[in-house]
């Protein structure tokens, strides 16, 4: 677990850094910068607990396990959210964003954390 935890620490770390990226380009910075947070590490590493969640659900629909990890995604992201939040730590703002909730959740990813999810598993069920 904790080798998958890392894993999924360090995947989550590259994604933000390739989405923050792809956004900055999007923006017209040139140089594509991309950026994260220490903070975000062991935020990203609880998506290894897709791997046990799986071997309860994997009879389920590809579309159904999607939902049920996306819906675990954005409980995450809440709790960690408004406790960083609460501290005056949170690496993120969602709060212009007209699909956001409190701020620490933005609605319209959630195609995103459906994708990331499966693809977590995918990986995380290859390794086991």
């Amino acid at each position: 677990m904790i080798q998958n935890f890392l894993l999924c620490g360090s995947l989550g770390w590259c994604l933000e850094i390739s989405w923050t990226g792809f956004h900055s380009l999007l923006k017209g910075q040139m140089t594509m910068m991309g950026k994260t947070s220490l903070l975000m590490f062991p935020i990203y590493g609880c998506a290894a607990f897709i791997g046990p969640i799986y071997e309860k659900i994997s009879f389920l629909p590809v579309v159904f396990r999607g939902l049920l990890y996306t819906v675990g995604f954005f409980a995450m992201e809440y709790a960690s959210g408004s406790l960083l939040k609460y501290f005056h730590m949170c690496p993120w703002d969602y709060s212009l964003s007209p699909f956001q909730y409190k701020g620490v959740i933005r609605l319209d990813y959630a195609p995103l954390w459906f994708c990331t999810s499966l693809i977590f598993e995918k990986i995380l069920t290859k390794l086991s």
